[in-house]
């Protein structure tokens, strides 16, 4: 396992993180698979372990959290996040200041420690003004119970916006981004994202690395039985265009060549772009966490990401 700062912070993140999104907590006998594959992506290496409160309302945080407790505390890099309604109550939601500094604790109680490394803003609150959200988040961590804070899926205008507070009146600004970036999820990231974050300093960790599947291959042939995107069609309009298959399709080809998977192509091809501190992987069995941990030793030479790049670009 390879490790980068996150942005310009002092935190260094395993290059492949373990997430629970639409993972944990779903199944009820879940908590034997969730041991298993969190401390096998541990003994791979993997020090970033992300959550997040809705993610199954709080079941996954507890599986993860019951197996984490068992590393030292300060081989672990934590990460939740609030916004998503945890309830009907009218407050239990948002980025109101009485939203964020309660989830936190609720968080910390599922999670089973004192503090977390990283507390995200899941999304942008449009009803909560920006000085109530960045003193917020700077609450959590004057507070100690959060040592930084991010955003995920803000625009880059809302970052931006948050940074220059938090600078104007010496308090914490964000110090990461979790946006949706991916071989075929590329253009908000590149186009709109970057170009601040880059400069600002903040470090990227992705989400959604593998486009719900389809980068591993699986959807070649069609739409297996069980499978994320043949379950869920309201992402599947979006993932499974006929142009994005068959570019899954052209990869195998240089995938083979270097003798990886397609999974590993293209996890390593997101840590070589601009900005990307660790890509937020998932995993059901033992052996996916296991694949994936590899990319972070797979490297691409300048003639294999052109190869790339003339099957990524649009039609």
């Amino acid at each position: 396992m390879e490790y980068r700062k996150l942005g310009k912070s002092g935190l260094k993140v395993s290059e492949v993180a373990l997430g629970g999104w639409e993972t944990y907590g779903v199944n009820q006998d879940a908590s034997k698979m969730v041991g298993d594959i969190v401390r096998a992506a541990y003994d791979e290496g993997v020090n970033f372990f992300d959550q997040a409160d809705v993610y199954a309302r709080g079941q996954s945080e507890q599986l993860m959290g019951a197996v984490l407790r068992d590393f030292p505390r300060h081989t672990l890099v934590l990460s939740s996040k609030v916004f998503w309604p945890m309830s009907d109550d009218v407050n239990d939601r948002g980025l109101s200041r009485k939203h964020v500094l309660e989830s936190i604790d609720g968080s910390l109680r599922r999670l089973g420690t004192d503090y977390l490394d990283i507390y995200f803003a899941h999304r942008y609150d449009p009803e909560v003004p920006m000085e109530e959200i960045v003193m917020a988040f700077d609450q959590v961590i004057r507070d100690g119970k959060a040592l930084y804070w991010g955003t995920s899926m803000w625009p880059a205008a809302r970052i931006a916006q948050a940074v220059e507070f938090a600078k104007a009146n010496g308090l914490h600004a964000p110090v990461t981004e979790q946006p949706e970036y991916s071989m075929v999820r590329r253009d908000r990231v590149e186009q709109e994202i970057l170009p601040y974050t880059e400069g600002a300093g903040i470090g990227l960790v992705v989400w959604s690395p593998l486009a719900m599947g389809l980068l591993t291959g699986k959807y070649d042939e069609g739409r297996p039985e069980g499978a994320r995107l043949t379950e869920k069609e309201n992402w599947a309009g979006s993932y499974l265009t006929d142009e994005n298959i068959q570019k899954v399709r052209d990869l195998k080809s240089i995938a083979d060549d270097l003798g990886v998977t397609r999974a590993q192509l293209a996890l390593a091809w997101l840590l070589r772009q601009k900005g990307v501190s660790s890509v937020i992987t998932g995993a059901t069995k033992v052996n996916q966490i296991q694949d994936t941990v590899k990319a972070a030793g797979v490297r691409l030479s300048d003639d294999v990401q052109r190869r790339i790049e003339d099957i990524l670009k649009p039609a």
